[in-house]
C-alpha cells in the first residue's frame, strides 16, 4: 500500500516540493490573490508531468469558492482531480451542491476526476452523504475535523479527539458495510500526523491519498518532528496565510526531515528521492 501525500508549501518552496510531494495541491482562491502562485499552477503539469489536485478553498474560506468562477480555473488549470463544491458539516447542502454544480456549472469538455467529499454532523448524515458519493463521485473525501469526532473519538484533547475520530469513521463504515472498496479515498487534512499509520496497518488498500500542511507549516514555526513519531500540537497557521514565507537554510532542512519522517509514518522508508532539475528554494540562498 502506497498512501499518497501532499505538503502544502510557501511560494519559495514550490521547485522543492517537487521532490517530497507526490502531487501538487492547488488552492483555487489562492488563483486569483498572488500572480507567482498562479503562474505555478497553470504551467506545473506540463512542465514537469506533475499530477494536480484543485481544492475549492472551503477550509480557508468557510465556504466554497465561488462556482462559476472555480469551473473557470478547472478549465485553465485542467488538474487531474479537483474537489466539488461541498458545504460544510451539511450533507444535504453538500449533495445539493453536487446537483447544482454536475447540472450548472461543471465545464462540459473537463475530463478531471470529480472528488466528493463527505459532510455532515451525525453518524445517519455522514452515511447518506458517504452513500450519494459512492455513488456518484470518482474519488471520496473524508475530512479530519468533523465535529462528530468529539463524541466518537478518544483523547484527552481536541486533537487528539479528531485523530481517533477519523480512524473509528472509516472502521465503522467497513465494519457496517457501507465502506466502498472500489472508489478510491482520499483524506483531507490531519490533526497529528500519527494518524496515518493506523491506515496503512490496517491495510485499507484504497485510501491512495491525503493531504496536509503539517510537517511545512510546523518547519515554519521552528518545530521538528519527532521522528516518525510527528507531533503532539499542531500549529494553529494556515499554510495560505504563509504563502509569501520566507525560507532560510535551517527552516529549509526542517521541512526536508518533517516530509521524510511523514513518509516513514506512512511505512514509505526506503524510496529514491526525486529530484528535478529545476531552480530549488536552495538555490536562492546563494
Amino acid at each position: 500500500m502506497k498512501l499518497l501525500v501532499s505538503h502544502e508549501s510557501p511560494i519559495q518552496l514550490f521547485h522543492e516540493s517537487l521532490n517530497y510531494n507526490d502531487y501538487q495541491y492547488c488552492l483555487v482562491h489562492l488563483m486569483e490573490e498572488n500572480e507567482e502562485y498562479r503562474d505555478w499552477f497553470l504551467t506545473v503539469n506540463k512542465r514537469f508531468d506533475a499530477d494536480v489536485l484543485l481544492d475549492n478553498s472551503i477550509f480557508e474560506l468557510g465556504e466554497s469558492f465561488d462556482p462559476e468562477k472555480y469551473a473557470h480555473w478547472l478549465t485553465k488549470i485542467d488538474p487531474n482531480y479537483y474537489i466539488v463544491p461541498d458545504v460544510l458539516e451539511d450533507s444535504e447542502g453538500t449533495m445539493e451542491q453536487w446537483r447544482n454544480w454536475t447540472d450548472v456549472f461543471e465545464p462540459v469538455d473537463n475530463t478531471s476526476l470529480k472528488i466528493g467529499v463527505v459532510q455532515g454532523k451525525t453518524w445517519q448524515e455522514l452515511v447518506e452523504c458517504y452513500r450519494f458519493m459512492s455513488d456518484r463521485a470518482d474519488y471520496i473525501a473524508i475530512s479530519f475535523d468533523y465535529s462528530y469526532y468529539k463524541y466518537t473519538g478518544s483523547g484527552h484533547d481536541k486533537l487528539e479527539l479528531w485523530c481517533s475520530g477519523r480512524q473509528r469513521f472509516i472502521q465503522d463504515l467497513i465494519h457496517r458495510g457501507y465502506w466502498n472498496w472500489s472508489k478510491p479515498h482520499h483524506l483531507l487534512g490531519c490533526s497529528l500526523a500519527k494518524e496515518f499509520s493506523y491506515y496503512v496497518d490496517k491495510n485499507i488498500t484504497n485510501i491512495r491519498s491525503c493531504d496536509t500542511s503539517n510537517p511545512v507549516v510546523a518547519a515554519l514555526r521552528g518545530l521538528r518532528y519527532n521522528g516518525d513519531l510527528g507531533l503532539r500540537s499542531k500549529p494553529s497557521t494556515m499554510l495560505c496565510d504563509l504563502i509569501k514565507a520566507d525560507v532560510d537554510e535551517d527552516t529549509l532542512d526542517n521541512v526536508l526531515y518533517n516530509t521524510k519522517m511523514f513518509k516513514q509514518i506512512l511505512g514509505r522508508y526506503e524510496e529514491k528521492e526525486k529530484v528535478y532539475s529545476c531552480e530549488s528554494a536552495e538555490d536562492s540562498f546563494q
